[in-house]
């Protein structure tokens, strides 16, 4: 949009004592001296062909969050591939199988290891070509950039250059790290949205220096030049050091001129700003780690496995060769048939060492059976089938969105159910980051008739056990009161929830979910403190900077507020009647709707001063003048701050005020109080003489003396009231978080937001509640300052000490603690001679949250907990600030669905989703994710790889035994069309079916035993008592296959001539009971049976018939003595079927007696969930069936149960007492 654009009069610097100060330049300290190395970078402004040439060539704005490129790829790939010591062993083999020695063809060699290497490596393409086409997105986002001669046209993000003046319009993102050169308010400032880089929602206010503001149309920039020098990329996101020459004067910069790519322009209708930073260079990126190659756990531990079976084909190659070497020095020169030595030189009796070496290489390869090349293909297939089936999860779409869950790799499935601490993100992970107004107490009256969720959920648990109790027999104590009161409280409790119920179905203003006829409709004015019923809804509708603006359909006005708890203030403020409808430089305008009026009258107050809000004054001023020249200072602040300030006399309504304060908090709702000051003429312009001075002066002392005055003004408060805000979750976060602690998983959570809103979330969600101890973990600001970084470090380790020392000493076995920490005090904390203790002390606490991290810090705590604790850890996030720690974390988990997202919001949420291993709309999806999926996937894989290794064992060790049967020759028992198909046809697909459809429960049994998820922490089915009993398991049936066929065909007639069996009948007959052994093997395993697995378990057996039928047809047979094996050598055998038959059985009975014992004397708690299924005692017994459901959780103390419970016990106490006291007025009421 280039000429005539209308500039914002409103000087809104003017608004902000703390936010937006910035001096003249002529009273400025002068330029910053930055000289030396780390500031070596210089920024031509609207000259971006100086940076075409190095040194001044800077990198492009192109970015890419990729693992590979054409040109990394194949390297990287291979690599990839090689690090599996599986198909190093194969690839090794595959050389070897060229030369002559080796016992198989090299095809058969090559072949399979190409497919499975091939086949890894194109799906690792596909998956890095997806994140390509997400990068793009991003990169060809248009910004407007200025051309030449005062002209501004689109270009791609990845066009831009170093020096290029960019105009940024209101709710789009910064493409590039740019210095702020003007906006379109008259005094240059913005409002910034920072949320995808810190998770702040509260908007931040930039302002550009003095002397750009001039620079406020396009074209302006015809002629514009200036030169920037400053500090060179780094991942600090809260400082800048810089200076800037323009017009041959120098300016120094700070981080209130920059404006961070990714963040968002807010209220604000353009800025325009130079490009500093691009691409990889800007402080985003800088804070952004490279894609990892993750690996779960199972898999390395699969690994470990392969190195114990190599070491065994190893041992038993060398025995082989021994044996060899013995056999060919004094047996072969007897055995004159053979014509030793050959030509060749193999079987040399004079060289038996030579000739054994030979055989040591050839017994390698012969002996590769042992570990199963097949088995990455398999589990490769499966996890493929299992994350299409995570893909196609409806329970897990979001239908407001459309959006369903991703699983953009499937390599971590089974590292699902092996997570131990979830490091959530909040804003807009765990919050939609809207508020709404519930409750309110004003002069000591408690105003709000819905209910908060945790008050819900108590009464409905409370009404559940007293019915319980009512069934098993009513205690004496209960019974007194129903017979004393007729009604207990626990009814009226419910009475009032199922009301309120409705009342949640009534659609309600976005941000105002208030009920209660007394305030609402102009019924306040009947109240007996209508006068301060009025005050407390014009602290509302005035304490605030926000901008209304009004639809022009409906007239209605809405809030650009700096935070939402600003908006959802004015929203009920709007609805009771008090609407805030204009700003102008000076005044405020309300228009306020009375009962006795017909029209609302609009009145006018004029603003004198505003002390904002800031973290260290947890409080937030207004000083106006009404229309009757009555001077008011209105205040909103934390209650424990604003109760320091009240005077003698605005005590009245403290101790109601505080009840009601305590009961809000304890059900999980945002509190603030609100109180208010008349101020004389004389006492107002004597302070505001001297607060205008301080706020105009220059000097390192300047904030001292403002907060001194602030402070000095805001006291002898008088006590309106106080607010209750719920803080609106995303739908299902409570339950999410309630669930996945009764699973046993810890979360911790990271965030930019400031303390106060970190911990107001943690109460919300039930990661905090009331009783629960805080350790909170902070650096004075003043003192950091002032103190040497040695003095401060030892402040922090014994503020951990102390904590530790607390936990330890608590007796109390339900006490539980939260440790709260802020960024500025876990920089010393992640240093490597704390880290450890601040660890021990976090993993000692029920919940953890971490408050103003930046996104490097996010992933340095997880890095930590990963590394420091060695257990699974997921990282779940929605921004770009989450990227790190969603690529440091063993799973990352990206939001990826949010209702009502602008395309721009839903491209910058690409950078967390393109960055993660799993995408999912919303964050309650993370429990089916997890308590389903993970339990799911991690038993299927787990079961599938100990199967596998046992087939294989059982397999691999019968060709073992008789070669030793054969004299150490090299020679296999078995055909080596068998051994072929033995892992690609016979035995892949069951372990497939395996380990796509196997389910020990149902996904609704899942969520409702959670603890069944511990399972998979606790590693209960790959851990190595269960893979040695999988691989003894193997051995058993190995030795059962070989021997009892062995002793069943030795000297044995079978053929009607009286004929005995040869090798290849002996061979057949061997893995004919191969085939049946593995196959009812894994159908005993199965928990859970369709058609599927019917269909694949005995078509794989029926399929073994069918294979020898043909093959025995086939010319080849004839090669190895086969013709019509099936059909005219072992069918017409009875002694065929009979040992199939017993060796079958004889195999399976030991496992089948294994399970039945276990089943029967230590059951899992999945056998127990089992046979409760099986026999429908679930549905015929359902009291039964709810106590086991509260078994099956693991004690926590966070979640929304552990709140309810903590509520309940509460309540029981208030009952109790209540009970007791009417007891002794009884009693003495029978004295008297």
């Amino acid at each position: 949009m280039a000429r005539g654009r209308i500039r914002a009069k409103i000087r809104r610097s003017s608004l902000y004592t703390f936010a937006c100060y910035h001096s003249h330049p002529s009273e400025a300290e002068g330029p910053h001296d930055i000289e030396g190395p780390g500031y070596s970078r210089m920024v031509y402004c609207n000259q971006p062909h100086m940076h075409v040439d190095k040194p001044l060539r800077y990198c492009s704005n192109y970015i890419s969050t990729t693992k590979y490129n054409v040109l990394t790829f194949l390297p990287k790939a291979i690599f990839e591939q090689f690090r599996r010591v599986a198909n190093l062993y194969f690839l090794l083999a595959a050389v070897l199988s060229i030369t002559p020695i080796s016992p198989f063809s090299a095809v058969s060699m090559i072949a399979p290891l190409g497919f499975v290497v091939g086949l890894s490596m194109a799906k690792e393409a596909l998956e890095d070509w997806r994140r390509f086409i997400q990068d793009m997105k991003v990169n060809l986002r248009r910004a407007s950039v200025h051309k030449k001669d005062g002209t501004f046209g689109q270009k791609p993000w990845m066009k831009i250059q170093v020096g290029n003046v960019v105009k940024v319009e209101k709710d789009q993102f910064f493409p590039a790290d740019l210095l702020l050169l003007s906006s379109s308010y008259e005094d240059g400032i913005c409002y910034v949205e920072t949320m995808n880089l810190d998770g702040e929602t509260n908007l931040k206010v930039k302002r550009s220096l003095e002397a750009t503001l001039s620079l406020d149309d396009d074209s302006t920039f015809k002629d514009f030049s200036a030169t920037i020098k400053c500090e060179d990329p780094n991942p600090n996101l809260y400082a800048f050091v810089g200076n800037f020459e323009y017009n041959r004067d120098v300016y120094p910069l700070d981080p209130s001129q920059i404006l961070l790519r990714d963040s968002k322009l807010r209220n604000t209708a353009y800025v325009y700003g130079v490009v500093i930073f691009t691409g990889h260079d800007s402080k985003v990126m800088q804070n952004a780690t490279k894609s990892p190659s993750k690996r779960s756990r199972v898999e390395k531990q699969m690994d470990k496995i392969i190195y114990i079976l190599f070491t065994l084909l190893v041992f038993i190659s060398f025995i082989s060769s021994l044996g060899f070497i013995v056999k060919t020095e004094y047996d072969l020169p007897t055995w004159w048939y053979l014509q030793v030595p050959d030509d060749s030189g193999y079987f040399d009796p004079h060289k038996p060492l030579v000739s054994g070496f030979y055989h040591l290489v050839t017994a390698l390869i012969l002996y590769g059976y042992l570990i199963p090349i097949s088995l990455y293909v398999s589990i490769e297939v499966v996890k493929v089938l299992q994350a299409l089936f995570i893909n196609k999860d409806l329970h897990m779409y979001d239908e407001e969105t459309g959006t369903p869950a991703q699983a953009r790799t499937s390599n971590l499935n089974e590292e699902l159910g092996q997570v131990d601490t979830i490091l959530s993100d909040k804003t807009g992970t765990l919050t939609c980051n809207q508020m709404n107004f519930l409750k309110c107490s004003i002069a000591g009256i408690a105003y709000g008739t819905c209910s908060s969720d945790v008050e819900l959920a108590a009464a409905k648990q409370m009404a559940l056990d007293e019915d319980r109790q009512s069934k098993a027999g009513t205690p004496p104590s209960w019974g007194k009161s129903r017979q004393g009161s007729g009604e207990s409280e626990i009814e009226l409790e419910t009475v009032i929830t199922s009301k309120d119920k409705d009342n949640h179905n009534k659609p309600a203003f976005k941000g105002f979910n208030f009920e209660d006829s007394r305030l609402m409709n102009g019924n306040w004015f009947k109240e007996p403190s209508a006068d301060a019923i009025l005050l407390f809804f014009r602290i509302l509708s005035l304490c605030h900077t926000a901008i209304p603006e009004q639809d022009e359909e409906t007239g209605v006005f809405t809030y650009e507020a700096e935070s939402p708890d600003e908006g959802s203030f004015l929203v009920a403020a709007r609805e009771f009647g008090f609407e805030f409808c204009r700003r102008t430089q000076s005044s405020i305008f309300v228009s306020e709707r009375y009962p006795s009026f017909h029209e609302p009258v609009e009145r006018e107050f004029k603003v004198l001063n505003l002390l904002d809000f800031t973290s260290k004054r947890k409080r937030m001023s207004v000083i106006v003048r009404d229309e009757n020249g009555q001077i008011l200072l209105l205040c909103k602040g934390a209650d424990s701050i604003i109760f320091d300030r009240l005077s003698r006399y605005g005590r009245t309504y403290e101790v109601p005020t505080s009840k009601h304060l305590t009961d809000y908090g304890e059900v999980g709702l945002r509190t603030l109080a609100l109180a208010y000051k008349k101020l004389d003429e004389a006492e107002y312009s004597a302070w505001n003489e001297d607060f205008m001075k301080a706020k105009t002066s220059i000097g390192g002392d300047r904030d001292l003396i403002l907060e001194r005055l602030s402070d000095m003004i805001e006291r002898d408060l008088i006590l309106v009231g106080a607010t209750a805000v719920e803080d609106k979750l995303q739908k299902g976060v409570p339950q999410c978080i309630d669930k996945l602690a009764q699973a046993g998983l810890k979360i911790w959570v990271l965030t930019g937001d400031k303390m106060e809103t970190a911990i107001n979330i943690g109460f919300a969600c039930s990661l905090l509640r009331q009783g629960m101890k805080q350790i909170c973990i902070t650096t004075n600001v003043g003192a950091s300052a002032q103190n040497s970084k040695q003095t401060v470090k030892e402040n922090i380790l014994m503020q951990i000490s102390d904590g530790s020392e607390m936990i330890k000493l608590e007796k109390d076995p339900h006490a539980a603690f939260a440790l709260i920490i802020d960024g500025k005090t876990l920089t010393y904390a992640l240093e490597d001679d704390m880290k450890h203790k601040f660890l021990n002390l976090a993993v000692s606490c029920a919940s953890v949250i971490c408050c103003r991290v930046s996104p490097k810090q996010k992933a340095l705590v997880t890095r930590l907990v990963k590394q420091g604790t060695g257990k699974t850890t997921l990282a779940i996030g929605d921004g770009a600030n989450d990227v790190g720690m969603i690529q440091e974390a063993d799973i990352g988990v990206g939001i990826s669905g949010c209702e009502g997202m602008q395309l721009d919001i839903i491209l910058a949420v690409l950078q967390s989703v393109m960055a993660s291993d799993f995408a999912i709309a919303q964050f309650r999806f993370l429990e089916r994710l997890l308590v389903v999926h993970g339990h799911w996937c991690y038993k299927r894989i787990a079961q599938m790889i100990c199967y596998f290794f046992y087939k294989n064992i059982a397999f691999g060790l019968t060709i073992f035994y008789f070669e030793a049967f054969a004299g150490f020759s090299g020679q296999s028992v078995y055909v080596d069309w068998y051994m072929l198909l033995f892992n690609v046809v016979l035995t892949s697909l069951p372990v497939i079916s395996l380990g796509v459809f196997e389910q020990d429960v149902d996904s609704e049994v899942c969520l409702q035993f959670p603890a069944l998820y511990q399972q998979g922490p606790k590693n209960l089915f790959f851990d190595w008592y269960r893979i040695f009993g999988w691989m003894a398991n193997g051995l058993y049936t190995s030795l059962i296959i070989f021997f009892l066929n062995i002793i069943i065909f030795h000297d044995q007639a079978f053929r009607p001539g009286g004929q005995t069996a040869d090798m290849i009948a002996v061979g057949t007959v061997m893995f004919t009971c191969v085939i049946w052994a593995v196959n009812c093997q894994i159908a005993l395993t199965m928990s859970h049976f369709t058609w599927i697995q019917h269909f694949l378990v005995w078509g794989s057996i029926a399929s073994w018939y069918l294979f020898l039928l043909i093959y025995g047809e086939l010319q080849l047979s004839l090669n190895v003595n086969a013709f019509r094996i099936l059909f005219e050598v072992l069918a017409p055998a009875p002694i065929y079927w009979c040992a199939t038959l017993l060796v079958t059985v004889a195999c399976n009975l030991p496992y089948l007696a294994h399970i039945s014992f276990q089943r029967s004397f230590n059951p899992l708690d999945h056998h127990v969930i089992q046979e409760i299924k099986y026999y429908k005692r679930d549905i015929k017994d359902r009291h039964m069936w709810r106590r086991e459901r509260s078994k099956a959780r693991q004690t926590t103390k966070i979640g929304f149960t552990a709140r309810v419970d903590a509520k309940i016990m509460q309540l029981r106490g208030r009952l109790n007492n209540k009970y007791s006291s009417q007891s002794k007025y009884v009693v003495m009421s029978q004295q008297t």
